[in-house]
């Protein structure tokens, strides 16, 4: 309705506008009749430039997801329960977050700066780049399903998320293990 009404009231701003402007340059003395066809005059082309930019504005927005349930527990006077404060959940977390991030960059880079390919240095490399994704999944996941709000869907996406990230911890190894590995594939693909 709302996408439907924008257009109409624009296009009316625009209108009413250009008709204040051509009364306003007019003078005092001008019969009406002049007035109102000098301003249907003068407004036929702003009538047209307004039904293209009302065009323009006349998308609709849309959400993915459906308002979340609107439900106060308690009264609307109760204080907001605070959560027990845990590192692990805090600073800690987001610290142990950007030190993996940092730490990508040279394992990222020292496998084909010293052409030396040492299947530890590529393990712990898929070992980070595992526990970087997820965390970053993770974080996705509690930002956009919030567990207060979705309670269920957030529980079966952080599941998704574990079991995803235990089947690609799985393809690495077996990637690792039984082929050339992540760097030789990369510089395999690179060379190609």
């Amino acid at each position: 309705m709302a996408s439907a009404i924008r257009p109409m009231l624009l296009r009316q701003t625009v209108l009413s506008a250009a008709t204040r402007r051509a009364t306003s340059t007019t003078s005092t003395t001008m019969p009406a009749s002049a007035i109102l066809s000098r301003t249907s005059f003068q407004s036929a082309p702003i009538a047209k430039s307004a039904a293209r930019i009302a065009a323009f504005h006349a998308s609709s927005r849309r959400s993915l997801l459906p308002p979340g349930p609107q439900v106060i527990k308690g009264t609307v006077n109760d204080a907001v329960p605070v959560p027990d404060p845990t590192p692990t959940h805090g600073s800690y977390h987001w610290t142990f977050e950007r030190l993996i991030a940092a730490g990508l960059v040279p394992l990222t880079v020292a496998p084909f700066a010293a052409g030396s390919l040492n299947p530890a240095m590529d393990a712990v490399l898929c070992a980070l780049l595992l526990v970087h994704s997820h965390a970053g999944f993770q974080s996705i996941i509690i930002d956009y399903i919030p567990k207060r709000t979705y309670a269920g869907a957030h529980k079966a996406g952080m599941w998704l998320l574990n079991i995803a990230t235990a089947l690609a911890g799985i393809g690495l190894y077996e990637f690792e293990t039984n082929d050339v590995g992540i760097t030789e594939a990369v510089k395999r693909v690179w060379n190609a």
